[in-house]
């Protein structure tokens, strides 16, 4: 074939896949916030889910992060968000992962005390983004009422994002977002005997 044939093959294919784009671009004609879970049992979760925090404070937004689980080890992002983004509201539970912790009823009472603060956020329209980092686990380890979590997020102010990460969560939770992810595993690192690496992994 003729490179002469090759464009005009590729601009026909272009021109097709143009009109495809344009018309479900057309058809998206409400205008709200919406709710984003980010599973799956791969890498990339909570990374995405700060990729968004960046792109929100790129348009001056008020932002609300939360993290359940993490909380012992600094990580680069609490870093960075702390030092450079007074406009960012950033809690932490603070335990560190469950299975360090080991006891189930100091994990729930932090989970609880963790979404108090998470709660007002998601009754509060000031915030155009709350990311709730981790969360599908308490759900998951029941530390928190999974309709209390699901009413909570589906009865947020119309116009505010929130962006659950975590794996599982559950069928109830993946039915009321909006936006379902899912990070696949192909290979780790950690499992070839690789240490988590500063400013990658943490």
């Amino acid at each position: 074939m003729s490179d002469d044939k090759k464009n005009q093959k590729h601009k026909a294919s272009m021109e097709k896949q143009k009109e495809k784009v344009d018309a479900r671009i057309e058809q998206a004609s409400t205008e709200r916030g919406v709710a984003i879970l980010l599973t799956g049992n791969g890498k990339g979760k909570s990374s995405s889910s700060f990729g968004m925090i960046m792109r929100a404070l790129g348009y001056g937004h008020k932002i609300g992060v939360v993290q359940f689980i993490k909380g012992q080890q600094l990580s680069g992002e609490e870093m960075y968000l702390k030092e450079h983004c007074p406009q960012v509201d950033f809690y932490q539970m603070g335990t560190g992962f469950t299975w360090n912790t080991q006891d189930r009823t100091a994990d729930i009472e932090a989970a609880e005390k963790t979404w108090a603060v998470v709660e007002p956020m998601l009754k509060d329209p000031s915030y155009d983004l709350v990311v709730l980092d981790e969360l599908t686990y308490m759900i998951a380890y029941k530390y928190l009422d999974e309709d209390m979590v699901i009413n909570a997020i589906k009865n947020r102010p119309v116009e505010q994002s929130v962006v659950v990460s975590g794996r599982g969560g559950g069928a109830k939770l993946q039915e009321a977002m909006d936006t379902v992810s899912e990070v696949k595993e192909i290979k780790h690192a950690f499992k070839a005997g690789i240490k988590a690496r500063q400013g990658v992994d943490y």
